[in-house]
């Protein structure tokens, strides 16, 4: 996707003209940094993640070593204040709108998934730490948004994935310091020789277990003292993944490290949500910028690979085929829908943290939907990649088989479908009137779709619980037809070829709701 298509689609987003307005960026301005973006994701991103799929992650002397040219990348995005640009500037930032990180985080996203971990758990610690704890953000944020140190989040423990309430590993007061102890897995770049330091936001238990999620704390637990010396965070092993090669998946214990609390004890988990909101955003734009990578990869593909016609003439590009030009438009409309839904979720957040009633009504609707179908699609891109090049797609000698590895984890880490699914319907659609209005509210271009889903919320509304939770997966993707409609109407007008394929999504639109109906209609069956 070219840095001009993107601008265009983020001219169109509900709410942008004036946060662009605000933070003084005109067109040339937003133009110039995604195409400094775009081009830092091509010459330099692209090439690391090729290497490092072959090279991996390894652990020495019980520390992990990444592979060649990973610090130095990771030093020159902070350099370059890529890492953080969203951050408030007293905090290191440039104060910039979120959006405009998501739009410049796109093709990077879509060049080295696995590298960019790393970028997007340390710049939402520094949000959560700007949001609960002043002091320690006022240490931490510069140093994260310059790449010198990073963070990570540590939720996950080997009998207690996304079971939170079930965590174990147990926090206690030892003469005024805070002593943790327990292991944590699944956790993203736990440790690195990339930067001076590495702080973990850990959850960790300060009540009693039959307490639950209620029984949690938040604690920042660096690596290293404040005097240099390990912190008694050890490595037990780096996980054999299908994907993500070039990220080091990290099995870490515990034993006695130092913490310092973040909040007030009891409510780490709320405290937390404000690095996990922007972590999901993140997910989402990984799937967008995945998605338009492989439209792109397919797109140059089938243009210089020349097959079939009749035998007595020069063979014909691909794209001269009708079903790979379906293919195509297909994967386009993907990509665009993608890119336009990621924005809008990141302008809506930023509106509801300035006060819009609407937005805060809207946001928590549109979250789930970007985590999710970011996800979905941007494996749906890098499968049909790899379909329209063939024998070839399923080597690696091109990068639409690492591209369809990375990108699978997208739909289970930081939260599954069935994890999003309830969160929209159960939490917000069924229970939050003004959440439902918000959502519909946008779609005047698109009435009959916009109905049939009001309809088939106020059905489900009316279910028992079992129903509920037997449909909450069909009324997302509901959802989702809904929300893809208001945004192809949205990005009308564009190009022809992007009309295209917008056309025909919404051709398709009826059908994949109808989909949805049936599929509710057979969970309406369920009885408690």
């Amino acid at each position: 996707m070219t840095p001009e298509l993107l601008a265009q689609i983020l001219a169109r987003t509900p709410g942008w003209a004036e946060q662009a307005a605000d933070s003084g960026l005109d067109d040339t301005a937003i133009t110039q940094i995604l195409g400094e973006a775009a081009k830092l994701a091509e010459d330099t991103l692209s090439p690391l993640a090729a290497r490092a799929d072959e090279t991996g992650c390894r652990v020495e002397n019980g520390r992990v070593r990444t592979p060649d040219g990973y610090a130095a990348a990771y030093r020159a995005l902070g350099e370059g204040g890529w890492l953080a640009a969203d951050l408030p500037e007293d905090l290191g930032g440039m104060g910039l709108p979120l959006a405009l990180h998501v739009a410049a985080a796109l093709p990077m996203e879509g060049a080295a998934l696995p590298f960019m971990m790393l970028p997007g758990s340390s710049r939402a610690a520094a949000f959560c730490l700007a949001a609960n704890a002043p002091k320690l953000a006022a240490e931490w944020c510069p140093m994260l948004a310059t790449g010198q140190w990073a963070a990570t989040i540590c939720i996950s423990e080997p009998d207690a994935g996304s079971d939170v309430g079930r965590i174990r590993t147990k926090a206690e007061a030892v003469h005024g310091t805070w002593r943790i102890s327990g292991t944590k897995c699944w956790i993203s770049f736990g440790d690195h020789d990339m930067t001076d330091r590495i702080g973990h936001l850990l959850l960790a238990r300060t009540g009693a277990p039959q307490e639950g999620t209620r029984g949690l704390s938040l604690f920042l637990v660096p690596d290293i003292t404040e005097d240099g010396a390990p912190n008694g965070i050890h490595v037990e092993r780096i996980e054999e993944k299908l994907g993500l090669h070039g990220s080091p998946t990290c099995v870490l214990r515990f034993e006695n490290a130092q913490g310092v609390m973040i909040g007030t004890p009891g409510r780490g988990l709320p405290a937390l949500f404000h690095m996990i909101e922007r972590m999901r955003l993140q997910v989402g734009t990984q799937g967008a910028g995945v998605a338009a990578t492989c439209a792109e990869l397919a797109h140059r593909y089938a243009e210089d690979r020349r097959q079939g016609g009749a035998p007595d003439a020069p063979p014909l590009p691909l794209t001269a085929h009708p079903d790979v030009q379906r293919m195509l438009l297909t994967m386009r409309a993907r990509a665009l829908l993608l890119a336009a839904l990621v924005l809008e979720t990141a302008c809506t957040l930023d509106m509801a943290r300035a006060g819009d009633a609407q937005a805060e009504a809207l946001a928590p609707c549109l979250l789930p939907l970007a985590k999710t179908f970011g996800g979905e699609l941007g494996q749906a891109n890098a499968s049909d990649a790899i379909q329209l090049l063939g024998g070839a797609g399923y080597t690696r000698e091109w990068p639409a088989e690492r591209h369809f590895r990375d990108v699978r984890i997208t739909t289970i880490y930081e939260g599954t479908t069935g994890m999003q699914a309830q969160d929209l319907v159960l939490r917000r659609l069924l229970k939050d009137e003004t959440a439902l209005a918000a959502f519909t509210a946008r779609a005047d271009a698109c009435p009959e779709v916009a109905d049939r889903f009001t309809a088939v919320v106020d059905r489900v509304k009316a279910a028992p619980p079992t129903a509920r939770l037997m449909a909450a997966d069909a009324v997302m993707r509901a959802a989702w037809v809904a929300q893809g409609c208001i945004l192809a109407h949205r990005l009308a007008g564009m190009d022809a070829h992007s009309d295209r394929a917008l056309d025909l999504w919404l051709a398709l639109a009826p059908a994949r709701m109808a989909e949805a109906e049936a599929a509710i209609d057979w969970a309406l069956t369920q009885q408690d």
